[in-house]
């Protein structure tokens, strides 16, 4: 019997296409796809009525065009662990939103701060492999 996935591992399963496609140099998804999985939010997305909203899709904004500025090294873990890093960042930037600008459901909330400590001690993880990696300073 296997043992359940943790989050993280299904986190980074799900990111393997972009892992293949950074090194390749193309995207793992046409812009309509990448927009339906991210909340319907692309790069013409309209301006938001709720402050929470707007920083939402700043923090995609930011995500896509950290995500596409990454120079593939040639190392597939190294590649996949800088792909990972601007998408939790972004995660960590929507999450800081949500608690900021007055998200009023109470498990929302929670899961918000969640993402924060969880994904924040991941990013630090992330660069620590990468450093190990000897790819430290990307």
């Amino acid at each position: 019997m296997h043992a359940p996935l943790t989050p993280l591992a299904v986190g980074l399963i799900a990111m393997l296409p972009f892992a293949a496609a950074a090194e390749t140099g193309t995207s793992a998804m046409p812009d309509h796809a990448m927009a339906a999985s991210h909340g319907g939010l692309a790069h013409d997305a309209p301006a938001h009525d709720n402050p929470a909203g707007a920083r939402h899709a700043a923090a995609m904004e930011e995500m896509m065009a950290a995500m596409e500025a990454v120079e593939p090294t040639g190392d597939p873990d190294a590649d996949f662990l800088l792909m990972m890093i601007p998408h939790h960042e972004a995660a960590v930037a929507m999450a800081q939103a949500l608690l900021e600008e007055g998200g009023d459901d109470p498990e929302t909330r929670a899961m918000a701060q969640a993402v924060i400590d969880t994904q924040t001690a991941e990013i630090a993880a992330m660069r620590t492999r990468l450093d190990a990696l000897g790819h430290a300073g990307h």
